[in-house]
């Protein structure tokens, strides 16, 4: 799947994405553009500069979708269920009410977990990574179906207007 049409923020170091199967509405990916498979492999600029990227992007999205707080999580390493050999960080906005997790918040982190499982391909393609890793296997959520390209388009296009200049930082 080519998700070029589904970036709705970049700068010279990262990007971010919409999710082909979010957790919650307003779920993102804020990914590194160097091809890394752990933190550790960043260099600091890099690092820093992916973190001020989570950062103007999580504003955004806490906005954008009227949310109380957000989940930023990272599962660095294939133990930690990284099912991509490469860096990325997931934003999740969070509501007291009307977010599923609501009433469990901490149920968010297995949901994650399977989420995952099911991103392999969908970063895979955008980065040109080999094919041959096999990720971590979890039980995925069969009943969340992935989205359309055109939903995803239509959500890229919608975050980017939150953006002073598109596709670069705010």
């Amino acid at each position: 799947m080519e998700v070029t049409k589904q970036v709705f923020y970049r700068t010279a170091c990262s990007y971010a994405i919409v999710n082909l199967k979010p957790i919650v509405p307003g779920h993102v990916l804020v990914v590194p553009t160097r091809v890394v498979p752990r933190l550790t492999d960043l260099t600091t600029p890099e690092l820093a500069c992916l973190m001020s990227s989570i950062q103007s992007v999580g504003r955004v999205i806490e906005k954008a979708y009227e949310a109380d707080s957000l989940t930023v999580a990272c599962q660095d390493g294939k133990a930690a269920g990284q099912s991509v050999p490469h860096v990325h960080f997931h934003i999740l906005p969070r509501k007291f009410k009307g977010d599923y997790f609501s009433e469990k918040m901490d149920d968010i982190y297995p949901a994650l977990e399977r989420s995952e499982a099911s991103l392999h391909q969908h970063l895979m393609v955008a980065n040109g990574v080999d094919n041959s890793f096999q990720p971590l296997k979890v039980d995925a959520d069969e009943d969340r179906q992935p989205r359309s390209a055109s939903e995803m388009e239509m959500e890229a296009e919608w975050l980017r207007t939150f953006f002073v200049n598109p596709l670069t930082k705010s």
